[in-house]
């Protein structure tokens, strides 16, 4: 099964605008169990305070508690890995290497994003780095993950 780290703008994006592709991937993931998600620490707290902006608090419904209580469900359904492993990989970002960290620590063959910066390096030591509509695409293609 396939082991996918995703990035906190795709589960705001999720949560914004559910029918979009990181909604749909959240929806395979929690339905479906299509893939393994790997998280890290760092991961659930980038994803707890990008949901905290007020930009995006307007864009999405509930209180702050029943925010906290998805961000912490995520960290139930995933595989909570370390991911401190001391990289340098996302020179014009280096707050990206959260993810590049979990990915490799947690064997993962996916780093879903829709973040340039990620994007940019294409691939990491095998891991593939792709914009969530191309790995809702994988999903469908596949049938299975």
């Amino acid at each position: 099964m396939r082991r996918v780290v995703l990035d906190a703008n795709v589960f705001v994006s999720a949560l914004i605008r559910p029918v979009g592709p990181p909604g749909r991937i959240l929806e395979r993931l929690v339905n479906n169990e299509e893939f393994v998600l790997v998280v890290s620490p760092a991961i659930l707290d980038e994803t707890r305070a990008s949901l905290g902006y007020s930009r995006v608090r307007r864009r999405i419904d509930g209180s702050d508690d029943e925010i906290d209580a998805w961000v912490s469900a995520l960290g139930v359904l995933a595989d909570v890995v370390a991911g401190e492993i001391e990289l340098n990989v996302v020179a014009a970002d280096p707050d990206d290497d959260i993810y590049v960290a979990a990915a490799l620590d947690g064997r993962s063959d996916y780093i879903v994003t829709g973040d340039r910066h990620l994007l940019e390096l294409v691939e990491v030591q095998g891991v593939r780095i792709v914009k969530p509509r191309a790995f809702l695409d994988t999903l469908e293609n596949d049938g299975t993950a």
